[in-house]
């Protein structure tokens, strides 16, 4: 049997009755019923993705789509989503030359990622590979090793191109030649 310790208070059996005051009820609106809200997922970066292929499938060839993908599997091979957005996750494994609009990289890649406007590499990726992209985002903690090759969105015109348009003839004139002798702070 339970028996209390000298150092413990009593507990009050009967609480002291509080001053009572006059309550006044206030009329109570309906409660809406609302469809319940769907499970958020623990997972932030599976959010809106139209495909998903889970840790367990393999795919060895050419993977290719017209949506956005979510990768947790494996794929060997060429994975091509010229206009829509590539998430490799945490289990994912690719061992591919990728071509897509958007990649975010949380698993291991190793191949080349081509892209149109950006690759992020979060920090647990493990990268190995050339990247071409807009737009790089690389975490801290994130290992990647290759080359990264920065496009501008807007290609500027070569300056011959330029030149001749401006002197309304045909032909493209050369650029004039420096020779060594000659100053580059010179004025002709």
């Amino acid at each position: 049997m339970w028996k209390p310790r000298p150092d413990d208070k009593p507990a009050a059996s009967n609480p002291a009755p509080q001053p009572s005051t006059p309550s006044v009820s206030a009329p109570v609106a309906p409660r809406e019923s609302r469809p319940p809200e769907p499970a958020k997922t623990s997972e932030p970066f599976r959010a809106d993705i139209a495909a998903h292929i889970g840790k367990s499938v393999m795919v060895k060839g050419e993977l290719s789509g017209s949506e956005d993908l979510y990768l947790d599997g494996e794929v060997q091979g060429t994975i091509e989503l010229r206009e829509h957005k590539l998430i490799v996750g945490p289990n994912g494994r690719i061992h591919a030359n990728v071509s897509a609009r958007e990649v975010v990289l949380h698993g291991k890649a190793e191949g080349n990622i081509t892209c149109s406007e950006r690759v992020e590499l979060k920090r647990s990726c493990v990268m190995t590979g050339d990247i071409v992209a807009q737009r790089i985002v690389i975490e801290d903690g994130a290992f990647f090793k290759g080359a990264v090759d920065l496009q501008r969105e807007n290609k500027v015109e070569p300056r011959k191109t330029v030149a001749a348009a401006a002197t309304g003839t045909g032909s493209i004139a050369a650029p004039p030649a420096i020779s060594a002798q000659t100053s580059l702070l010179e004025h002709k």
